[in-house]
C-alpha cells in the first residue's frame, strides 16, 4: 500500500531534498566555527557575521566565504 502513494521517483526527490537541507546546514555550522577559531578579527566583527549568517543563513554564510582571506591565521 505505501508504494503506491509513494513512487520511486517521489523517494528520489525526498532524499534529495534532505541531503540537500543537511549540506545547508553543515555549511552554516562550519561558517560558525571557522568564524570563532579565526583571530584576524575580534569582537564586533565576529558578532556582525554571526548575526548575519544566523539573519540569512544560505547567502551570509556563501558572502563569509566570499569574503574571509585564505591565507589569514587560524588558531591552533
Amino acid at each position: 500500500m505505501f508504494a503506491y502513494t509513494w513512487p520511486l521517483l517521489s523517494l528520489f526527490w525526498t532524499f534529495l531534498m534532505f541531503a540537500g537541507i543537511f549540506l545547508l546546514l553543515f555549511f552554516v555550522i562550519w561558517c560558525f566555527i571557522d568564524n570563532f577559531r579565526r583571530r584576524d578579527h575580534h569582537g564586533l566583527a565576529k558578532a556582525g557575521w554571526t548575526v548575519l549568517i544566523l539573519l540569512i543563513p544560505f547567502f551570509g554564510a556563501l558572502i563569509y566565504i566570499i569574503a574571509r582571506p585564505a591565507d589569514a591565521q587560524l588558531s591552533s
